[in-house]
């Protein structure tokens, strides 16, 4: 995958002599917005039916509004990315409402319960930050016309990324401090996760990077095992990125980071530089760094013997949060209970970090699987914008994005089915929680504007100035 560096000579469009010029798609988008927004309301409708008897009476409201942040998201789209991937704004429609959907079915059952009243505000305060992601959505494509020009502030946005990624470990526990992990910014009642931001800043600093040093990092000094290894010199930013993922799983005990920083530089890294080695290297280095972990601190170790054997922890409360999960996935079965038809708030924590949990009981295998195409269409769609871009730049840029949600959605339904140890990660666009959900429509805005510039046809060669003996010429008369 590796392309010529991003300069103010090198055009982002790939299209040769010759090539049509590819539809505008902005007509399918529409359609399949407007199919989105139905199945939502569906949705909606079939939750208040099946829990209470009748529709919502705030169902219009809703309907209302979260079609006009579509339409809004569309003539933007139309507007000022008119050749973007018809796919990506349809795909987040879905997913979103399938959250906001599923919000309101644990808020109905919060109700129900008794809880405080902070547990039925928490579908309208999503749509909400739905609308604040929105807004940066639409910010995003206006101001950045062209994605190269953020190769050119690219350490200073490394900066900005570094500094939200340790703000929360300098900060006093009350501050900061939520279930155990120091990844928040908690002042008079408002709360934020500046990792989530750090995450694109830190995408956006490691593809510059990377162009910038492919060369030197496609080095190799010998070969082992036939692969090819780098110099030890060369181990530089690997090291880098494995010390930043360390410091934040140990100052912020925060898993989930740590595992998906380091995961997506070792990725760019491997295109960049198309290199298996990196891969291999960058697999020991964290399997390393999580032994290590393990054996100096209590929390990852409780983390990974719960991962181990949930059940054994299950009376004290450590694995009751996965064991639940498993029993409300074996309850939904293949086809689910039916939304509205289960008890998803049986799982804690359900709205955030078990929402995958909720979703396969209540749709089953087939509507989880459902959920998880979606993704996979997302990020297919992101891998496919890489490779169609010619800029190098973009080409990193749209990679790392595009791998950083499909690795996120990996480990969260890994976390939720066993497979993995829990990380405190977020489902993106379907989970309970502002700074995931408008950090993820930064990162599809960014997404837009790069398969903008991939599917728009460049302009026509400016005609070649025509040679001295060719040219006209014309006798003037004194």
């Amino acid at each position: 995958m590796a392309a010529p560096a991003a300069g103010p000579g090198t055009d982002p469009r790939n299209e040769a002599p010759g090539v049509t010029t590819p539809p505008k798609r902005r007509g399918t988008e529409l359609v399949m917005l407007a199919f989105a927004v139905v199945i939502t309301l569906a949705a909606q409708t079939i939750v208040d039916i099946t829990v209470t008897g009748s529709p919502s009476p705030e169902i219009a409201t809703f309907g209302a509004w979260f079609t006009g942040l579509w339409l809004v998201a569309h003539l933007v789209v139309r507007k000022v990315a008119p050749y973007a991937d018809p796919l990506l704004l349809p795909c987040v429609a879905v997913l979103t409402g399938l959250g906001l959907s599923m919000i309101h079915r644990l808020d109905i059952a919060a109700n129900a319960l008794g809880e405080s009243v902070s547990a039925r505000e928490d579908a309208p305060t999503q749509l909400l930050w739905a609308t604040v992601g929105m807004v940066l959505f639409v910010a995003v494509l206006l101001v950045v016309r062209d994605h190269r020009a953020l190769s050119r502030l690219a350490y200073t946005i490394g900066l900005v990324g570094l500094v939200l990624l340790a703000v929360p470990a300098v900060l006093p526990s009350a501050l900061s401090e939520v279930n155990g992990a120091k990844i928040w910014i908690r002042v008079a009642g408002f709360s934020i996760q500046p990792g989530e931001f750090a995450k694109i800043c830190l995408v956006i600093f490691f593809a510059a990077y990377l162009v910038d040093k492919r060369d030197v990092l496609a080095l190799a000094s010998r070969r082992v095992l036939g692969l090819e290894v780098p110099r030890a010199r060369d181990l530089g930013p690997v090291l880098v990125a494995w010390g930043v993922s360390i410091l934040v799983l140990v100052f912020e005990r925060d898993l989930g980071s740590s595992l998906l920083l380091f995961g997506i530089f070792v990725v760019m890294l491997y295109v960049a530089t198309e290199r298996a080695s990196w891969l291999l290297i960058g697999v020991l280095l964290f399997a390393a760094g999580g032994t290590v972990a393990y054996q100096l601190f209590g929390h990852v170790r409780v983390r990974v013997d719960t991962w181990l054997d949930p059940f054994a922890y299950y009376p004290d409360g450590g694995g009751y949060q996965v064991v639940q999960s498993l029993f409300g996935l074996g309850t939904g079965g293949l086809f689910g209970a039916g939304l509205g038809g289960g008890r998803p708030d049986q799982v804690p924590v359900a709205k955030s970090d078990f929402i995958a949990a909720a979703l396969g009981e209540e749709l089953g295998l087939f509507g989880l699987v459902a959920v998880v195409v979606l993704y996979l269409v997302l990020v297919e769609r992101g891998l496919r914008t890489s490779l169609v871009v010619r800029d190098g730049f973009g080409k990193l840029l749209a990679a790392g994005l595009a791998f950083g949600v499909a690795w996120q959605v990996f480990v969260v339904l890994g976390g939720v089915t066993g497979l993995l140890p829990l990380t405190g990660l977020t489902t993106p666009f379907v989970a309970y929680g502002g700074s995931s959900l408008v950090a993820n429509f930064g990162l599809v805005a960014l997404l837009v504007r790069i398969s903008d510039a991939a599917r728009r046809p460049a302009a026509p060669p400016a005609p070649p100035a025509p040679k001295l003996g060719e040219a006209l010429t014309e006798v003037v008369k004194p």
